[in-house]
């Protein structure tokens, strides 16, 4: 009996104790939350206050921000080890510093910080079972499930639907591509005829198009660029095609406009190979119609690299391609898509390619890390490049090693070879390999992809009222 009695007796203090730590994380976790101030516009907006109440009571913030106070278990050994590899995980995957602030400014979150909140409340992913078996208040109800997945919908009504989407499909994580955007008459113009001209290459052999073919996807179908003197580039050429959605250029995101994308090649030595704008400017100078036309779209007959790349970057924005099928069935055309299309929509969403492939071209609102679920470049074999350093090229932190710019998917059926290494062919491998490195599930059936490429495939769109041309990937 005594030996019976010693062991309940250290089960009961062992209960009270985890209780006691229990407890105390419980107050510390409410303490130490995120707050709004009372200024705060999500106050006012009942929505936005409930989601705001679920984030803070799950604390999100101990694995998605930095410099938070965390609980005491975190400097204790073994727990500080799970612990920081959550954290480092968290901070990988997910950043919400934004969101918070969001909050408590009454900004509106980017679509892919929306998505992202979407993705793990559908999946039930967050929080993680271990940390709510310390933090039991942290659980989410499907009541506070629901006022997070209420908010992201309010918020993509609101600043993010496109014009003519139908109502069922406003808070829809995909917009349809707009008919057009405002754009300069005379500088779309003239930005026109310099895409298309060789006098900007070095050599007068190339110009923005011989990458940017318009009649193959917006790209070169090569595996990476191929530039002057029969020079092959490091990455593979991102297509010019719904460019203007982008919030930046480039795969590793270093020019912020269209503008400043457009100056990159023609100075690029494996590209375009010219040297100096001013003699690049000086050949544009000597057709009397180009100054005539400087001066309609300018106001100057000044020809400089500003005036050149804002024109080229005028007539980008007009390289958008509205009425895909996926765009007409968004807009209320039920017949627009099969059944197999649309499951291949729901997987899209159910298996989290919309946590990153969002908004109206499907990509290019944030950078991810290529390999988030596992080891691409380990897999993939070969030396890892600069080209493969990804963001971290620019920003030097490594917290943006390997990430990239989500690419856009419009028209992703023309745009074959795919990822920035141009490593693979078709459409279904490039499936496959993006569930197994870029999302937990990790496997699909062969079902599964086959729906989810025959979505993709809706994806091709129209460019000035023809349906757009090029060679699918097989």
């Amino acid at each position: 009996m005594s030996v019976r009695k010693a062991i309940v007796s250290v089960a009961v203090l062992g209960i009270v104790a985890y209780g006691g730590v229990v407890g105390y994380l419980t107050h510390f976790d409410h303490e130490t939350a995120p707050t709004l101030d009372t200024h705060s516009p999500t106050l006012a907006d009942p929505v936005a206050s409930a989601a705001f109440a679920a984030i803070r009571e799950a604390r999100c913030d101990y694995c998605h921000a930095r410099n938070v106070d965390l609980p005491f278990y975190f400097h204790v050994p073994v727990a500080n080890q799970l612990m920081q590899r959550d954290l480092d995980q968290g901070l990988r995957h997910f950043r919400i510093e934004p969101v918070i602030e969001a909050f408590q400014t009454g900004a509106v979150p980017s679509e892919e910080q929306l998505a992202r909140i979407e993705e793990v409340v559908r999946q039930n992913r967050m929080p993680p079972t271990l940390y709510l078996l310390m933090h039991w208040h942290a659980h989410l109800s499907q009541a506070q499930r629901d006022a997070l997945l209420n908010w992201v919908a309010a918020e993509r009504r609101a600043h993010y639907a496109t014009p003519g989407v139908a109502a069922r499909f406003a808070g829809e994580p995909v917009q349809p591509v707009p008919e057009s955007v405002p754009v300069d008459a005379a500088k779309v113009a003239l930005g026109q005829r310099l895409f298309f001209d060789k006098q900007l290459s070095g050599d007068g052999t190339l110009n923005c198009a011989s990458c940017h073919a318009l009649d193959h996807g917006g790209v070169d179908g090569r595996v990476t660029a191929l530039g002057i003197n029969g020079q092959h580039g490091p990455i593979n050429v991102p297509t010019v095609y719904d460019a203007v959605f982008n919030k930046s250029q480039f795969w590793n995101g270093r020019a912020a406009t269209l503008a400043e994308q457009a100056a990159g090649p023609v100075m690029n030595p494996l590209e375009m190979g010219s040297h100096d704008w001013t003699l690049v400017a000086d050949k544009v100078k000597q057709d009397p119609s180009y100054v005539s036309a400087f001066h309609d779209a300018f106001g100057s007959d000044d020809i400089d690299k500003d005036r050149m790349t804002t024109a080229i970057a005028e007539y980008e924005k007009t390289l958008i391609t509205p009425d895909s099928r996926f765009d007409r069935y968004l807009k209320g055309d039920e017949q627009a898509l099969n059944a197999q299309e649309k499951n291949g929509y729901a997987l899209f969403k159910s298996v989290g390619c919309s946590g990153c492939h969002t908004g109206v071209s499907l990509g290019g609102q944030a950078f991810e890390v290529m390999g988030l679920e596992g080891d691409y470049f380990a897999a993939r074999g070969g030396a890892v490049t600069d080209a493969d350093k990804g963001r971290y090229t620019v920003t030097g932190s490594p917290d943006d090693m390997a990430r990239f710019k989500v690419p856009n998917l419009r028209n992703i059926a023309l745009t074959a070879p795919y990822f920035h290494d141009g490593s693979v062919k078709t459409l279904e491998d490039a499936v496959r390999l993006m569930a197994r490195y870029q999302t937990p599930d990790h496997t699909l059936s062969d079902h599964d992809v086959a729906d989810i490429v025959a979505f993709l495939r809706t994806l091709t769109g129209a460019y000035q009222g023809q349906p757009l041309a090029g060679t699918e990937a097989p």
